[in-house]
């Protein structure tokens, strides 16, 4: 990966809908250059998809929440598929410490949270933390050697 593979990495970080003239005018390639490079990362993996960023909140969806989960190691078998059918999961990481689950979920109210962490029970422990606000929001990560110049 050159300067150039990381420069479109960065803008398209910044912007999945640039435009290939767009972005062949920032790295001064011809358009089916990028569009090949950008085919290319694709196919390697680097670049996994393209998304829209939705407000939860102008969708009905009031309260997100972390919920950690104790959980013996033998319930995965289970718990994996069943976790992956509830589309209120944003998403369920398998971490180190007390907890073997974090999961990031979104709910229209505190009842229907409820109900879920109720779910959550028959598997294990649960800590729920509700969020009240997002000073940072998701954001891309740094992409060392594809600056300005």
């Amino acid at each position: 990966m050159d300067k150039i593979d990381k420069k479109l990495l960065r803008l398209l970080q910044e912007n999945a809908r640039y435009t290939l003239k767009q972005l062949s005018e920032r790295v001064f390639l011809s358009s089916p250059a990028v569009a090949a490079r950008i085919q290319k990362l694709e196919e390697d993996g680097i670049i996994s998809g393209y998304h829209a960023d939705i407000s939860l909140d102008k969708m009905g969806y009031h309260i997100t929440a972390f919920i950690n989960l104790e959980m013996a190691p033998k319930q995965k078998a289970e718990f994996i598929p069943f976790i992956a059918t509830v589309p209120n999961v944003i998403e369920c990481n398998t971490v180190s410490g007390n907890y073997s689950m974090l999961m990031k979920v979104s709910f229209p109210s505190t009842s229907d949270l409820d109900v879920f962490i109720g779910q959550l029970q028959k598997f294990g422990h649960t800590e729920t933390q509700i969020v009240f606000s997002v000073p940072v929001p998701h954001r891309g990560v740094v992409i060392a050697g594809g600056e300005e110049e």
